[in-house]
């Protein structure tokens, strides 16, 4: 028996739910705001959750990050009285099982009900029988990360190629060494090749060896990259810096598993496993016809999209302590005390250089504070200071106001309940009617894109959300 928990404010569609669910024997309960419903979903009592995208207290799809962020979470269904097909892309990439639209069938219903609970009777079965896994530095259990844990626990399992993205310092490699760690390869050899630092004229002797004498300052035979691989992993870091003609050669190679070293007549056989990964848009590399699209795909079989820092901020605090420790270890140094105001000003910082900015950044903070007991937001570099500062403060409104005001026609002079108001109350007034007609425009002009909406009005995430938040405005639906 299956317990479904249902979020929507129409009273209604929570009684039909109910009585379905009831009919198959499982049991259900309901919350009629936002705030109620992720209290009662990250309970951990639940296997499904119905949640409606339009809530009186806000958008459904800015909770499901934090219900799935829970130790073996509920699936969601999203559901919704409006045909957003923008709004079912981003329920899905949240990691929303299915998107359904009102008035809701029984059969729409039904269908994914009975999938995830077959689903999840089969997770639950190999979750007792797989064997833990070893994600060594890989630090932080939000559902963005779990994902990706998610990934290396499968693609660990199989033999096929598997392409690693994301920005720099996200730690590509280290999900690389991962997923072979965990494999039954793992007792070989894990072998890197930095596409970006083959030298032009040994590449295909540093790749597939060569023999005594082949060229001038060869004296002696070498196996090369390829061939030390054979039984292990080949790490591509940066594969995106790969040239034409060697991508076709090593097509050939990854096809064939075989390889020619220079100045030898006879080819060697290498059972080697590829992870290839880039901080590059290799689709649109294919489309510039700067990378081959067959390599592509071959390489692609299994995709792992690291996020970046500031896309899993919940992590911040597990991260900096972990971090925080290595640097006490390596200094011979005693633990220092991490201050509230340390944690959320980093928490504050939208981090361009990913963790391995994180890293040096503690690495500075600890030589800053190197004589005192615990660490402050004052011990941090000004420029991550400012940056929190900036998101604390909202921005100067009279300018931005007035435009505003004049170009949406605001009404200028909001009617007191009773009485005349002070200057001070009439202000006030004015300015959250622009400031919602600002945010508006905002959130149109960006089609709900966080990250340019963040660079436009030079807010931080987190300020934004509040903002947003305090508005009643939701990042969806405006892609009209």
């Amino acid at each position: 028996m299956a317990k479904v928990l249902i979020i929507d404010d129409d009273r209604e569609v929570c009684a039909m739910l109910t009585d379905l669910i009831s009919c198959l024997e499982h049991t259900a309960d309901h919350a009629l705001t936002l705030e109620k419903g992720l209290s009662k979903a990250v309970s951990g009592e639940f296997d499904v959750v119905f949640l409606d995208v339009k809530m009186p207290d806000g958008s459904g799809l800015d909770i499901i990050g934090s219900i799935l962020a829970i130790e073996f979470p509920p699936e969601i269904i999203v559901i919704t009285g409006q045909g957003d097909s923008k709004g079912a892309g981003q329920a899905i990439k949240n990691g929303a099982w299915d998107y359904i639209q009102k008035p809701l069938s029984p059969k729409a219903i039904l269908q994914p009900l009975n999938r995830i609970l077959k689903y999840r009777d089969g997770i639950r079965s190999i979750s007792r029988q797989a064997a833990p896994l070893k994600r060594k530095e890989i630090i932080g259990s939000s559902h963005r990360i779990k994902e990706c844990l998610d990934t290396i626990a499968k693609a660990a399992k199989i033999n096929t190629n598997v392409l690693i993205t994301g920005e720099t310092g996200t730690g590509k490699e280290l999900f690389a060494r991962a997923i072979h760690a965990n494999s039954p390869r793992a007792d070989k050899r894990f072998v890197v090749v930095d596409c970006a630092a083959l030298p032009e004229s040994l590449v295909e002797s540093s790749l597939f060896g060569h023999e005594k004498g082949s060229f001038t300052g060869a004296d002696r035979s070498t196996r090369g990259l390829v061939g030390l691989s054979d039984g292990g992993t080949l790490f591509l870091d940066e594969v995106g810096e790969m040239n034409l003609n060697l991508q076709k050669v090593f097509l050939r190679v990854l096809q064939e598993r075989k390889f020619r070293p220079v100045g030898s007549k006879h080819e060697i056989t290498s059972d080697f496993r590829v992870i290839a990964a880039t901080n590059r848009d290799l689709a649109a590399m294919v489309r510039e016809k700067r990378f081959r699209e067959d390599l592509f795909y071959r390489l692609k079989a299994v995709h792992l999209e690291l996020p970046p820092l500031r896309e899993r901020l919940e992590d911040i605090e597990e991260l900096v302590r972990h971090f925080a420790s290595a640097v006490y270890s390596a200094q011979s140094m005693a633990p220092k005390e991490l201050s509230a105001n340390f944690i959320a000003t980093l928490k504050s910082y939208d981090w361009p250089g990913n963790v391995r900015e994180l890293v040096n950044t503690l690495e500075a903070a600890v030589s800053e504070g190197f004589y005192e007991p615990a660490l402050f937001s004052k011990h941090l570099p000004s420029h991550i200071r400012i940056k929190s500062i900036q998101s604390a403060i909202a921005p100067k409104a009279a300018p931005e106001a007035e435009r505003v005001i004049e170009e949406r026609g605001i009404e200028e002079r909001p009617e007191p309940s009773s009485g005349h108001l002070t200057y001070k109350k009439f202000r006030e007034q004015v300015l959250a009617r622009a400031e919602t007609a600002y945010f508006q425009d905002l959130m149109k002009e960006t089609r709900g894109d966080i990250k340019q909406a963040c660079t436009l009005s030079g807010l931080g995430r987190t300020r934004l959300y509040a903002l947003l938040k305090k508005h009643n405005i939701s990042r969806m639906g405006w892609d009209q």
